[in-house]
């Protein structure tokens, strides 16, 4: 008779509903697949829009056809053009446009893709840019002029409109739109 070592055998592969027995890739939802150029062809119509003075549009635009399915440069693209949109609608705004979007219909998931949208461009903004390593000077103190946060300067005014955005839309949409946002696996 053979000796068999029992605690060595994997039952998990052997129960179907074990979480060992299922592909994660059906936790993900499927999105198309979006063209950089369909992302800047979209990113150009809704810049258009934002000059026309109609910035609550050009938000609701950006907002509706976030790139899920896109490469790194079509999100980058898409990140810009919203981070635009936000710079360039005053502060007493804010509240008035996200209140509206919010009433409409399908406005949560708005909100909830404009959530994604500040979190991205907080990890953005908060890296270093490649420019500001590449010109570092060490300093007599021992301390070269690394800006960490903001990537250098200018970097904390983009950071500063975020917060307030992610401020008001918090306001508006409550807690429930980070917990949504966290657990989404679609990112923009």
């Amino acid at each position: 008779m053979t000796n068999i070592n029992w605690r060595t055998i994997n039952i998990d592969l052997l129960d179907p509903e074990s979480p060992a027995s299922f592909s994660t890739a059906t936790l993900s939802p499927t999105v198309p697949s979006v063209s950089a150029s369909e992302v800047q062809s979209l990113s150009s119509q809704i810049k258009q829009q934002l000059r026309r003075g109609d910035s609550e549009g050009a938000l609701r635009g950006a907002l509706e056809n976030p790139p899920y399915g896109g490469d790194t440069a079509a999100k980058e693209v898409h990140l810009a053009t919203v981070v635009e949109i936000l710079q360039s609608i005053k502060q007493s705004e804010m509240s008035p446009i996200l209140s509206r979007i919010y009433g409409s219909d399908g406005g949560v998931e708005l909100l909830d893709v404009l959530m994604k949208y500040l979190y991205k461009g907080m990890s953005h903004s908060s890296q270093p840019s490649s420019a500001s390593t590449r010109s570092m000077s060490p300093q007599p103190t021992g301390f070269s002029q690394i800006h960490p946060r903001g990537g250098g300067e200018g970097g904390g005014q983009a950071m500063s409109v975020l917060l307030s955005w992610h401020e008001k839309l918090v306001e508006i949409a409550g807690p429930g739109s980070i917990v949504r946002v966290m657990s989404d696996r679609r990112t923009v």
